[in-house]
């Protein structure tokens, strides 16, 4: 027998993706306009924010790209962090991007760094940072 979704527990999981899908499309719209600019993969240049949250959450709900699950991030983080910090500083960040594996370009380095550096402190707690990265599949 098929499993019955409640309507109510769907909005709510369509509404929290929405939510997440919004608020990382905002960490590359510079110009607060919805728009991103994609000059190599769009023919327009940019992409719209209300084309875009339909187009992922159809590809989350439907499950085509699984994503990574915390505790593997988690451990990835502490890697670079040996001594379990729990924080990694801007420049270590800066240094694990650009010098190791494939390297970050100069726009892709400060695109993370907006989203994830504490301007205040010039660190990532790299565990409040997980949990914005993370969609509970659930």
């Amino acid at each position: 027998m098929a499993e019955e979704k409640d309507p109510e527990s769907t909005e709510a999981i369509v509404a929290e993706l929405n939510k997440k899908i919004k608020e990382a499309f905002e960490v590359f719209d510079h110009e607060s306009n919805n728009t991103v600019d994609v000059e190599e993969e769009e023919p327009t240049g940019y992409i719209r924010l209300e084309k875009f949250i339909p187009v992922m959450t159809r590809v989350l709900l439907e499950k085509r790209y699984r994503p990574i699950a915390e505790d593997v991030l988690l451990r990835a983080f502490e890697v670079l962090d040996p001594t379990k910090r729990g924080f990694l500083t801007k420049d270590e960040l800066v240094k694990y991007m650009t010098e190791e594996g494939e390297p970050f370009s100069q726009e892709e380095m400060e695109e993370m760094l907006s989203a994830a550096i504490d301007p205040e402190s010039n660190t990532i707690n790299y565990r409040d940072y997980i949990t914005v990265m993370v969609i509970d599949e659930n």
